[in-house]
């Protein structure tokens, strides 16, 4: 069997191929974000490396968790929650809660 290699960056129709499904799927499941592509003007166009996480992932959320994880140690991170809150005129905890 020949070996292909494709670029980091795959336009719809190698995605198509990448995944074995026809160009329709490809093109519906990542319109609606089920599969990882970004819309550029009129071309879909979809990293290797997103599409591999995908697949080897349980769900689309369990990626974001892990995209989430990355910003961990982002020391701007709590100042950014503290100006969300306050611009929402809410606390972050709730001050009848028992938690």
């Amino acid at each position: 069997m020949e070996q292909i290699t494709l670029p980091d960056v795959l336009t719809l129709e190698e995605a198509s191929a990448y995944l074995r499904l026809p160009i329709e799927v490809v093109l519906r499941q990542a319109s609606q974000g089920n599969i990882p592509g970004r819309k550029i003007e009129n071309d879909w166009r979809f990293l290797k490396v997103a599409i591999d996480d995908w697949l080897r992932s349980q769900t689309s959320r369990s990626v974001l968790l892990t995209q989430v994880g990355m910003l961990a140690d982002d020391d701007s991170l709590a100042q950014l929650r503290t100006t969300i809150y306050q611009q929402r005129g809410r606390t972050e905890v709730d001050a009848e809660s028992d938690v």
